[in-house]
């Protein structure tokens, strides 16, 4: 059963159906063939979305959204950009840590260069940085988006893998920080090599002053949302409508700028990625079941410990196998597939769940940036008008920081368990 199904499956994504119809069509289709009872499609996609953590999802992505709506944006890049912009290849450096400000806000990588990629490309190029270096520079940058909390690939793991989403949203810190690092110390090394530009910004002090005045309504969102979740007043779901309340709050009363045009379209945009989102959940689970069926979960257990019960040699067996997943599917609907598949066995070998959780997001994003479906490399040819070969080209060398951060989360379980575990105790 499971062969027929991964056969029509390939086929599907082959004449490149849609991920969210080659995975329900192909359940399907497996279903009928094997005279398997039809009504399970309906009753296991229903039951797959109707879970209160997933109530987040559309939340935070209408947090973001709002907070984008706003226009703080453009405040919060001229503040990093009078931080950092004077040093050798500044520029870049405040493209990173802009998306390390924006990961507080969105969750998504797709958000973060839907929102900010063609501004941070056409800034770089107008300080003289090679278009194409802009270009792969903001597609790696944006994988801080995913990991930092609020994290919507995070919070669907914790609801496939069934694990606490508190814990792994503060997982998400200490490894946000890490990619960060990572990616501003091979920007500083290019830029002693290539002589990278500094920026002409003039700071001065009352600049600062009042750009950072205008920024901290905006800047305080990851602080409530964080402070919340480690206080216990509320999860994941609760700390998700508290920030879009807040995004209200400032949007209509500090800032003005957020019109009724403005929140309708929000809405909109967020009901229609919500869409897209669930569409793949309740499909992924019914493809799920057809595996679980075929008892696949168990048997896959069992082959993975019977190479190793070293929790190590599975995690990096596990990244093998995300590297080469996170080139042809998307990285919910893999998340939703493998996370019950290698959860059960990675847990019994002793690895914490929170550094499964980091390590198989963290893959899977970097999936993202990697053909023929890395929809991050799509969204900046759109976004910055460019060829998509072009940016293929310029996220490449971009591949060497963010795989040495997998790495070293992959080795060091403390870099992603650490964190939730000392502050959940």
């Amino acid at each position: 059963m499971t062969l027929t199904l991964l056969v029509i499956f390939a086929i599907l994504l082959v004449i490149r159906a849609p991920i969210s119809v080659a995975l329900g069509l192909s359940s399907g289709i497996t279903i009928f063939w094997y005279s398997l009872p039809l009504s399970v499609l309906l009753q296991r996609a229903v039951n797959s979305i109707d879970s209160s953590p997933l109530l987040a999802v559309p939340m935070f992505i209408l947090a973001a959204g709002l907070l984008t709506a706003t226009g703080v944006t453009r405040y919060m890049f001229d503040l990093v950009r009078m931080v950092v912009g004077r040093v050798r290849g500044g520029m870049a450096h405040v493209n990173v840590l802009l998306s390390l400000v924006f990961a507080g806000m969105s969750g998504a990588a797709l958000a973060d260069i839907g929102a900010m990629g063609a501004m941070q490309v056409r800034e770089m190029q107008a300080q003289g940085y090679n278009r194409r270096f802009a270009a792969g520079l903001s597609i790696a940058a944006a994988t801080i988006g995913p990991i930092f909390p609020p994290s919507i690939p995070l919070i669907i793991f914790a609801t496939a893998a069934e694990v606490s989403g508190v814990k792994l949203l503060l997982a998400g810190i200490v490894p946000a920080l890490l990619i960060t690092m990572m990616l501003m110390g091979y920007i500083a090394l290019v830029a002693r090599r290539q002589n990278l530009p500094r920026d002409d910004v003039s700071p001065t002090l009352p600049a600062f002053l009042k750009l950072s005045l205008i920024s901290f309504p905006a800047l305080l969102t990851p602080v409530l949302l964080i402070g919340g979740l480690l206080s216990g007043m509320f999860g994941p779901t609760e700390a998700a409508g508290i920030t879009v309340a807040y995004a209200i709050l400032i949007g209509i009363l500090v800032y003005r700028t957020l019109t009724l045009r403005a929140l309708i379209d929000t809405t909109r945009e967020t009901v229609l990625a919500t869409a897209n989102i669930l569409f793949v959940v309740a499909a992924a689970a019914v493809f799920a079941w057809v595996l679980t069926m075929d008892q696949i979960p168990a048997k896959a257990g069992a082959w993975m410990l019977g190479i190793s019960d070293n929790p190590l040699v599975l995690l990096l067996i596990l990244n093998l196998v995300l590297l080469v997943a996170g080139m042809f599917l998307e990285s919910i609907a893999a998340i939703l597939i493998i996370a019950p598949i290698v959860t059960p066995a990675l847990l019994e070998a002793g690895a914490p769940p929170e550094q499964i959780g980091v390590v198989m997001v963290l893959n899977l994003m970097i999936g993202l940036l990697t053909p023929p479906v890395g929809m991050s490399l799509y969204m900046m040819s759109i976004a910055a008008k460019m060829p998509f070969g072009e940016v293929v080209r310029g996220v490449a060398p971009f591949f060497l920081p963010l795989v040495v951060a997998l790495a070293l989360v992959t080795l060091f379980p403390g870099l992603s368990a650490w964190l939730p575990n000392y502050l959940m105790e």
